[in-house]
């Protein structure tokens, strides 16, 4: 694959259809989200590797929403790591880009040398979609288990959703020569249609948490079994490395089939933050617990955990109270 062929499937999102077994999948490519995400903190390297999958995850999973949705990923833990949060703005007209941000907030001295996944400990998985005003924001949540993010997403869909879903990622440090090292993923997104088991639907058995496996049988349950056998063949290097175009892998791992490609989404890093959000959010105080955030010189401050942009603002026109009241 070419440099320009290369740089061209860089930070999209190319949706898929496998006719012949009925199911739907994404292959994702993320390279200056990544560095737009990462470069606005100093994570260690475990804590960077649970941010870029979860960003991976959030591109993969985000390209299925809507015009002018907005899908959140988050993981709440009692962990090292004690949260993560991502965010993915859906384009506002077709042909834009759509936005990822993300960051984590973690106790650097309980970081192990362990795998990233064992730096979170007890806790949730959350998918949130947001389908904008005048409309109640719907939340799904499934235990942190299974051994990786991803494991947790193919939960969180086998639970709340009955739909089979297999992810298969790589993401991790680009050392390419004469390219400064930067952070790169890849991954593919499986997901089969057809409707749920009665043993899913009818909530019996031993309560565990609900697998792709317990959720298909008969012919599909063959068709998934021999997608993911073919999936299980994928290389690190053909989901992240230069070589290897998305179409040009879903020719290799599933000809047989019948693979479609649809438009691919491009995705760019991109915040949402802005003063009047700010003083949005600092609406609910008054006076007097705008005076207890002001600071020694006068000032009321706060930054985006996200974009880490830094806002100065004047306590006397923010909250209720505010002598600027129309203001944000």
């Amino acid at each position: 694959m070419s440099l320009g062929t290369k740089i061209a499937w860089d930070d999209t999102v190319l949706p898929f259809q496998l006719d012949l077994s009925d199911m739907r999948g994404r292959v994702a490519r993320l390279d200056g989200v990544l560095d737009g995400i990462l470069k606005q903190h100093d994570y260690p390297d475990v804590v960077e590797a649970l941010v870029a999958e979860m960003a991976l995850l959030t591109a993969l999973i985000g390209q299925t929403v809507s015009l002018r949705w907005k899908l959140s990923l988050q993981v709440q833990s009692k962990g090292a790591v004690r949260m993560i949060a991502t965010d993915y703005y859906a384009p506002q007209e077709e042909g834009e880009p759509a936005r990822i941000r993300a960051y984590a907030s973690f106790d650097r001295d309980r970081l192990t040398n362990s795998a990233p996944f064992d730096q979170v400990g007890e806790g949730y998985f959350a998918i949130m979609i947001d389908q904008g005003e005048g409309t109640q924001p719907y939340q799904g949540i499934t235990p942190l288990a299974g051994g990786s993010l991803s494991a947790c997403a193919e939960a969180y869909f086998a639970q709340s959703e009955q739909l089979p879903t297999r992810f298969s990622l790589s993401f991790g440090k680009s050392t390419e020569p004469g390219v400064g090292e930067h952070w790169r993923a890849g991954g593919v997104m499986l997901q089969h249609m057809p409707k749920a088991s009665p043993f899913a639907a009818s909530a019996e058995g031993s309560g565990d948490i609900l697998t792709a496996a317990d959720l298909v049988d008969g012919e599909e349950g063959e068709n998934w079994g021999r997608v993911n056998i073919l999936l299980d063949t994928v290389e690190d290097l053909e989901l992240i490395g230069p070589s290897v175009a998305p179409t040009d892998l879903l020719v290799r791992l599933f000809h047989e089939e019948q693979p479609r490609v649809y438009d691919a989404q491009q995705v760019q890093f991109g915040c949402t933050c802005s003063e009047d959000r700010v003083r949005q959010s600092l609406s609910i105080y008054s006076a007097r617990d705008i005076e207890k955030m002001t600071t020694e010189d006068g000032k009321v401050t706060a930054e985006c955990q996200f974009c880490g942009a830094h806002y100065v603002l004047d306590p006397s026109t923010v909250g209720f109270e505010a002598e600027d009241s129309d203001r944000g």
